[in-house]
């Protein structure tokens, strides 16, 4: 399994079944060329996350999983949804994917609203990855260690919308996973951060930070 950094909370993740996109918001990456894409999954309905997850579901024939809300909005606009809740594993040839809490707002592009905000856990290929959408700190985070042990945490560092450095360092070491890839920084002004200092924040617990470059691919 690989994963694909596309810039700001956007990631391709590579499986032995086919590509999925995670919250493919694309500004930041205009020569991106979607191929194979089986699966995406969106966070949550903000533009910066819901990005080109229609059109590309729509080109590529690949489904949108989300909360019911948003995945009705998707269908609404002529791309194939799943619309899911919290809690279930939803199966897939690579793997599973299950929905959890996050703490933020949604709605889409033109206002409607987007059901709630989500965090997403997959296994694929066996490999557990978890992507924290746009969320602050919270105490979702240790049934995720307790229950789902994951190994990847993709969490966002930006601050004033989300988690900041700190907040996220914490984060981490409450998700107990030996690898940070920070995401949700430095796309916006409102959401400078610094990557270095957050890798030297996490360092401290004994893990790792992935400072991935727009379109850096990393094996696990």
């Amino acid at each position: 399994m690989q994963i694909k950094y596309l810039g700001h909370s956007a990631f391709e993740f590579i499986s032995q079944s086919g590509n999925i996109l995670v919250d493919p918001f694309l500004a930041a990456n205009p020569s991106y060329t979607p191929k194979n894409i089986i699966n995406i999954f969106v966070t949550h309905g903000h533009g910066d996350h819901l990005g080109s997850a229609i059109e590309i579901a729509k080109s590529q024939n690949s489904l949108i999983t989300a909360i019911f809300e948003l995945a009705g909005y998707c269908q609404s606009k002529g791309a194939p949804a799943n619309g899911i809740s919290f809690g279930s594993k939803i199966k897939f040839p690579w793997g599973w994917a299950l929905f959890t809490p996050a703490f933020h707002s949604s709605s889409t592009p033109d206002g409607q609203y987007a059901g709630m905000p989500a965090s997403i856990l997959f296994e694929i290929d066996g490999v557990r990855i978890y992507h924290a959408g746009d969320t602050c700190l919270n105490s979702e985070m240790d049934i995720v260690r307790e229950y789902y042990s994951p190994q990847i945490a993709l969490l966002p560092i930006g601050g004033h919308f989300t988690m900041d450095e700190e907040q996220a360092a914490i984060a981490a070491k409450k998700l107990g996973v030996k690898t940070v890839i920070p995401m949700h920084y430095n796309t916006f002004d409102a959401i400078a951060a610094n990557p270095e200092y957050f890798k030297s924040l996490i360092s401290k617990s004994g893990q790792s930070a992935e400072i991935m470059e727009i379109n850096q691919v990393l094996p696990f």
